[in-house]
């Protein structure tokens, strides 16, 4: 697209005189490289074709409020997007936009119930978006009801193991979720196994469950044989990033005893006051400064 990029001690720096368009095949169907495409292709001259991009529903809510802002995409929810540069002299205007809920924020709800065997009503989600995430959790024994703009989670009175998940970019289950869904498979009623396709590294939450008496055994870093035990001790663990922390919270709920989980300013990265939400279902927790 005409863009220098410099790797300059952890920073990388990019400049262009003018942007053009051109044809892009992304390795892997990343959603922030198609997101940051799409964003740059919007001011590029000419057309951007993007093959193989990202079909997350934030693709489509991108498309959406930057076509109401005046751009021309189209594609997006497809693994082909077409951007058509804005001519000399257009410039995108002011809109109000409403962004579409958190598929993630609203999973994470859902595990809540489900880990606890508690019940939730989550309001103004759209379950279209959620169906990699209840399907799941159908299978663990959760009661899962919809609506539109609606879904109802009943957790189980016995969690069921999952024999076989597998992270994949989207309609797949979500590598963001991964970390919540292995707390739950903790308690499950015999062995479950979750192959991590996306992150690599997305394995840090299982060694600090394993501190909270999870019996997990992580295979290359990425295969998770997680054998359900009957309960979770509370314990001091760590958040090493913000899934991590979304799942030892999950676990905490659950567990005997008080859980701490330390870096909370990781969770608070992509949860809007957590604790006020769980507090609000009946939780017993809270922010300490």
């Amino acid at each position: 697209m005409g863009t220098q990029l410099k790797d300059d001690q952890g920073f990388i720096i990019c400049t262009a005189d003018d942007l053009k368009g051109t044809r892009i095949n992304l390795d892997f169907p990343s959603v922030g490289a198609t997101e940051n495409i799409m964003l740059s292709a919007v001011f590029a001259k000419g057309k951007t074709i993007v093959t193989n991009a990202a079909r997350e529903p934030e693709i489509s809510d991108l498309q959406q409020f930057l076509n109401a802002m005046g751009a021309r995409i189209v594609g997006a929810g497809t693994d082909t997007i077409i951007i058509d540069g804005l001519k000399d002299g257009e410039t995108l205007h002011n809109v109000e936009y409403r962004i579409m809920p958190d598929r993630i924020v609203a999973g994470t709800y859902m595990i809540a119930a489900a880990i606890t065997g508690g019940e939730v009503i989550l309001r103004d989600v759209i379950p279209a978006h959620l169906y990699p995430i209840t399907s799941r959790l159908a299978e663990t024994g959760c009661l899962i009801v919809e609506e539109p703009g609606l879904i109802y989670l009943k957790g189980p009175d016995q969690i069921k193991p999952i024999d076989k998940l597998q992270t994949h970019p989207h309609p797949g289950f979500p590598t963001d979720l991964q970390p919540q869904i292995t707390a739950l498979l903790t308690l499950a009623n015999g062995t479950s196994v979750i192959y991590e396709t996306v992150f690599e590294s997305r394995n840090k939450h299982a060694g600090e469950l394993k501190r909270m008496g999870a019996n997990i055994i992580l295979n290359n870093g990425i295969v998770f044989v997680i054998k359900g035990v009957k309960e979770l001790l509370g314990a001091t663990v760590t958040a090493s990033d913000l899934r991590c922390g979304a799942a030892l919270i999950l676990a905490g709920l659950s567990a005997k005893g008080n859980t701490i989980v330390q870096n909370s300013e990781y969770v608070e990265r992509g949860y809007e006051k957590i604790e006020d939400v769980l507090t609000d279902i009946g939780a017993d927790i809270k922010l300490v400064p």
